[in-house]
């Protein structure tokens, strides 16, 4: 009776391969929108500094910036769009470590270490219910762009293409956002240090001027950005002024670019990220 008793009580044996992470990982997937909707000022406040960047570069600066030339505030308002977007997605990587801190600070973590799944799923589910919350934003970005006069040119499958390459943009630095959130001790310090470089990536890239302006050596850096390859394909798709006339592989084939750099940084940082979460909660 007692064998029979320690094999009721046992805790289930976790399934093996593939099948198993997928599911572990949707499940934690689910937890993680689930609390998101409990606090929905978290989204909020998600969604308003977007709104407000295109407010305000669209009718502050709008009229003084030169796109090819041209000066037309709704001109700068089409070139602006694709950066907006772009550094959106990027800027959820503050979220994604801050979320993952918080979780290894209240020892959320050690709980899910208990249970037979997936080692990687908690990092994967976290990473996909913030695509998920990120493609909220992106919608929500996009009907406001339209008010202020952003338009779409090169018809509706290349901008679900453009849409495509910006969730898979954010995805991957979300994976950057993962490795941050595991490697410090508290969520401030997380979302600290998931912003303070962001900066930098966004702001040398094409998204806000073309790189010709800018010095001769800082150019070749915007032209290989791996953030400037998504904004400019998304110009070339959307069919917005600005895309970049420069001889760099990345600006002559921005759709591939964005692709490949997308996916390389996906397979290095969730290596490192699932690699450290397995040292961090050993």
């Amino acid at each position: 009776m007692t064998a029979v008793g320690d094999t009721l009580n046992a805790p289930p044996k976790p399934r093996g391969g593939l099948m198993q992470s997928v599911n572990d990982s949707l499940v934690v997937t689910k937890r993680n929108l689930i609390r998101m909707s409990r606090i929905p000022e978290m989204v909020i406040f998600g969604l308003i500094q977007p709104v407000m960047f295109v407010v305000l570069f669209s009718f502050v600066f709008g009229g003084s910036m030169s796109v090819g030339g041209n000066t037309d505030p709704n001109v700068y308002r089409n070139f602006l769009m694709a950066g907006i977007f772009a550094q959106t997605v990027t800027f959820a990587t503050a979220g994604a470590g801050a979320g993952i801190a918080d979780d290894m600070h209240k020892g959320l973590v050690d709980r899910f270490r208990s249970l037979p799944m997936a080692r990687g799923a908690v990092l994967t589910g976290r990473t996909l219910a913030d695509l998920v919350q990120t493609a909220l934003t992106v919608v929500v970005l996009a009907i406001v762009g339209v008010i202020v006069g952003w338009r779409i040119h090169n018809g509706f499958p290349k901008a679900l293409g453009a849409f495509a390459l910006l969730l898979l943009l954010g995805y991957a630095f979300s994976w950057i956002g993962a490795l941050i959130g595991l490697s410090v001790r508290t969520p401030e310090a997380a979302t600290s240090g998931g912003l303070i470089w962001l900066f930098p990536v966004t702001f040398v890239s094409n998204a806000f001027v073309d790189p010709s302006m800018m010095a001769s050596w800082i150019r070749p850096i915007a032209e290989w950005n791996p953030f400037s390859a998504t904004v400019q394909a998304c110009r070339e798709l959307f069919g917005n002024p600005g895309v970049v006339q420069s001889d760099a592989w990345p600006m002559q084939h921005p759709v591939w670019a964005s692709v490949l750099w997308s996916i390389l940084i996906i397979a290095v940082f969730r290596t490192l990220a699932v690699r450290k979460y397995r040292s961090a909660t050993a």
